[in-house]
């Protein structure tokens, strides 16, 4: 599946049933209508000079110890998944390269259907997330496992 938008052009690399895009459009409608509590501020850790998400930072050093070269990345785990502080989806950009396109074919042979890929050709990267509505804690694990098996 692929999304085109005039703007700019994506490439769904992951694969999912119908019945797994149905269930995900039904976790949105939930989690939209659910009540939620506040339960902590989003942790951050120093990575070189920039913040990054506390969920994420073990696997994203071992990304930049195996030379995958990431832009961007949010775990939000909070049930508020506020904008400013979380994300919907824990996510990992990564910037393309041969060792990356490595490591996301691993990423999604290893996640299966708990993974959505896309690449975007016009900005050279790919866009790893979790799949399912308040599956970001495992997201980041399970990255964090395939960053450590990943031999390039």
């Amino acid at each position: 599946m692929s999304l085109n938008t005039p703007e700019e052009s994506e490439v769904i690399l992951s694969h999912h049933t119908d019945a797994q895009w149905r269930r995900r459009e039904q976790e949105l409608v939930h989690w939209t209508a659910r009540e939620k509590q506040h339960k902590h501020a989003k942790k951050t850790k120093l990575l070189g000079h920039i913040n990054v998400d506390a969920e994420l930072f073990p696997a994203l050093v071992l990304l930049q110890q195996k030379q995958i070269a990431t832009e961007f990345s949010c775990a939000g785990v909070s049930p508020l998944d506020e904008p400013e502080d979380h994300s919907l989806y824990a996510y990992l950009t990564i910037i393309a390269s041969e060792r990356a396109e490595q490591f996301v074919q691993l990423t999604m042979k290893r996640m299966r259907h708990r993974v959505l890929i896309s690449f975007e050709p016009a900005r050279n990267r790919y866009d790893l997330s979790s799949f399912y509505i308040g599956h970001n804690r495992p997201f980041c694990q399970m990255i964090q496992q395939c960053a450590e098996s990943f031999e390039f």
